[in-house]
């Protein structure tokens, strides 16, 4: 299975991008980063719209959305393990995290999303998301595995 995560913003170079690029050395498999970014000063309302519009345009066509939203359903590493495995079992060809800029996720993106992910109900920055969500993959990779990174 193929996963992709598409983000509003780019990861300038410094420890958070390094630390990105540790996590994908780690997981086994591809996993596209495609970055979005509207540089046009809007409106915050006009702001999240155009940016919810990149990233349905950046969406590969076919591929099993799954946005990261505060509202979503939390999961256990565990349990988010389990969902991956599951996915991968149905036949999911290519998994996509869609993760909003810091006006959050525009209706027409939760509208092509086939499952919403809390990363807890605190909010994080969005550039911080993509790293959290970059090591909960790794992690369910050492789950699945059996490996003795994970210890509950």
């Amino acid at each position: 299975m193929r996963l992709a995560i598409i983000a509003v913003g780019r990861l300038k170079p410094g420890p958070m991008h390094d630390l990105a690029d540790e996590y994908l050395k780690r997981i086994a498999g591809p996993v596209a980063i495609r970055e979005v970014e509207e540089r046009r000063r809007l409106p915050p309302a006009a702001l999240k719209e155009r940016e919810g519009a990149l990233l349905v345009e950046a969406l590969p066509r076919g591929a099993f959305a799954v946005a990261l939203d505060r509202g979503g359903t939390s999961l256990s590493s565990e349990e988010f393990a389990a969902r991956l495995q599951r996915w991968r079992e149905q036949g999911t060809e290519e998994l996509a995290f869609l993760i909003g800029g810091a006006e959050g996720l525009a209706d027409a993106v939760l509208a092509k999303a086939r499952f919403r992910l809390a990363l807890g109900a605190m909010t994080w920055p969005h550039l911080l998301a993509r790293i959290m969500l970059l090591e909960q993959l790794y992690r369910a990779q050492q789950i699945l595995a059996g490996h003795p990174y994970h210890r509950a």
